[in-house]
């Protein structure tokens, strides 16, 4: 994928693209292994603004119950045990402050709510691309993460299996947004 020249190029209004967007994270189980998993239903806006990126923004939406580590039971305890989707349906993240911090380099702080807790998070990205597709519209990527401690959250379900689950959960974000006309 080709970066663009300058990032006043990329200022805009632009949606998640869904399609090549990954939303995983990773988390550490018992005996040392480790659970990777992702969301499958999500959504999102950004608005970029290269020539000042503290003007950038961005809102996350996803569907807690969409939650897939590719083994149905431990999906299920998660889903309805662990992030409790029946009375909290939605994880969301809005930013609050973007800072350039390298030439392709972003920190972005947001307030990022699961099960109905809000608690700040700054997230590290990194543009990795930008290019116009065959439609002609401009798509840009970035790849970005955070280590959480899920109890800042209350994401646990009982002592026995909060214990048998790390307390830390790595974020792990490819996104792919498209700028809309």
């Amino acid at each position: 994928m080709t970066i663009m020249t300058t990032l006043s190029e990329l200022t805009g209004d632009y949606v998640l693209d869904t399609a090549r967007t990954r939303i995983g994270f990773v988390a550490r189980h018992t005996m040392g292994t480790r659970v990777r998993g992702r969301f499958d239903v999500f959504e999102g806006r950004a608005h970029l603004d290269g020539g000042d990126p503290s003007k950038s923004g961005a809102r996350l939406t996803i569907q807690a119950k969409s939650i897939q580590t590719r083994n149905e039971q431990r999906d299920e305890q998660l889903s309805s045990k662990f992030l409790s989707a029946g009375d909290h349906p939605a994880i969301t993240f809005t930013s609050i402050a973007v800072d350039q911090v390298g030439e392709t380099t972003f920190k972005v702080t947001g307030d990022l709510t699961i099960r109905g807790v809000t608690k700040p998070v700054t997230v590290n990205f990194e543009l990795t691309g930008a290019e116009n597709d065959p439609q002609g519209d401009l798509r840009v990527t970035f790849q970005g993460g955070v280590t959480i401690s899920r109890s800042d959250w209350g994401v646990n379900w009982n002592v026995a299996t909060s214990a048998a689950v790390g307390g830390k959960v790595r974020l792990e974000l490819d996104i792919a947004v498209i700028r809309q006309a």
